[in-house]
This record gives structure tokens, sequence and C-alpha cells, in this order.
């Protein structure tokens, strides 16, 4: 009996070829880029802030990083204290102590996810990516509206409870005042559009291949 050639199409093979090897090899560059870029915003600006008014002529500059604050910080201070408000360096006092554990963390997560995760789950690495900026923006905005609620009823000068604008023009009293992004944030941005990137490759590692005869 002549025997059945076997069909030249359909056939599944589960091993990886050489470009699935390479696709492999671009999840981990990827996910490398991503958390090079994290560790270097951690010596970035991540947010500024400046605030007009006729005595400021030049304006007053407030930058934001994730270890500490900068800027006209004295001035600031002395301004804050007519209305009430906390002094600077009560903000996030945790949060600058603990930064760099937090991205240590965020690194060992990362690893495991692409090491140990199945491919179905590798939109875990663009979800835990995110936290960082993300996380940075609701504590940002979370002590910007504790410090404008939190007033001193007996400061010399009263206001009624604000939340300083966190994204462009807002107004404190007779100040104009103007936030935007720095540095450091757009890093985090970048690091994780690579791993929307990577978790993207990765799941795609996971289908089957058509063996070609």
């Amino acid at each position: 009996m002549d025997s059945i050639p076997a069909p030249k199409d359909g056939l599944i093979s589960t091993k990886p070829d050489s470009r699935m090897r390479v696709a492999s090899w671009g999840v981990y560059g990827l996910l490398a880029g991503a958390l090079a870029l994290f560790v270097d915003s951690l010596h970035q600006p991540w947010w500024n802030f400046r605030l007009y008014a006729p005595q400021y002529p030049r304006g007053l500059t407030l930058t934001i990083a994730l270890d500490g604050v900068s800027g006209d910080t004295r001035e600031i201070n002395m301004l804050n204290h007519y209305i009430g408000m906390a002094n600077l360096d009560q903000a996030a006092a945790f949060e600058r102590q603990y930064a760099g554990l937090g991205v240590a963390l965020l690194a060992l997560g990362l690893l495991g996810v692409a090491l140990l995760a199945r491919p179905a789950w590798s939109w875990l690495l663009a979800a835990l990516g995110a936290l960082f900026p993300v996380g940075f923006l609701a504590d940002s905005f979370y002590w910007l509206y504790r410090f404008g609620h939190d007033l001193d009823p007996h400061a010399p000068v009263h206001l009624p409870g604000f939340t300083p604008q966190l994204f462009g023009n807002g107004v404190i009293g007779q100040f104009m005042t103007f936030a935007r992004p720095e540095r450091g944030f757009w890093l985090a941005v970048f690091g994780v559009l690579l791993l929307a990137t990577a978790s993207l490759l990765r799941s795609r590692l996971s289908k089957p291949v058509r063996a070609v005869t």
C-alpha cells in the first residue's frame, strides 16, 4: 500500500523558530530598557510648578523629584505660612524615603512576570509598570489636596480650601500658577510604552507556529 503523503500545510509546531527566539530576546531587551528608564527617572525632576504675582514678576519655581523638592522653597514656605499651609518638607516624606526601594520592588515584580508568568498574563508587564507614573500622579494629587484643605485656622490670611492645579494654569489667591510634567515623568511614561510593547510581543510567543515543508 502506498504511503499517504503528509500535507504541506496545516502542521502545527510548538517549537520556537529563529524568529521566535529573536522575539524572546526582544522581550528581555525591552524589559531592560524600561527598567533603565525607571532607574534614571529616580534622579530626574518629575514635575514643575511656577507661581506668578505682582511682587514676584519673574515667578517662583518649585521642582518635584522622587527624592525631594527644590527651587524657591524658602520663599514658598514663607508664603505658605501666611495662609496656614504646611511646610513643603512635610509632604510625601514616606514616599521620598522609600522611592528607591519601590522601584527595586517594581523591577523584581516585572522580572518575575517576564520569567515565570504564563504568556496569557503578559499584560501584567504593562500594568505593573503603569503603577509607577500613575501612582506618582495619584500621590501628588493627594498631597496637593491635603495641603490646600488642611489650613491653619489661625493663619494671618484666610483662604477657603482649595486644590492647587496639577497640570496647566491655576489661581491661588493673588498668584497665577502653572504646572507641567518634567523629564523624570516622561522617562517613566516611555518605560511603560516599552513594557506594553514587551507585553504584546511576549503574548505572541505562545501562539503555535505552522511548520513549512
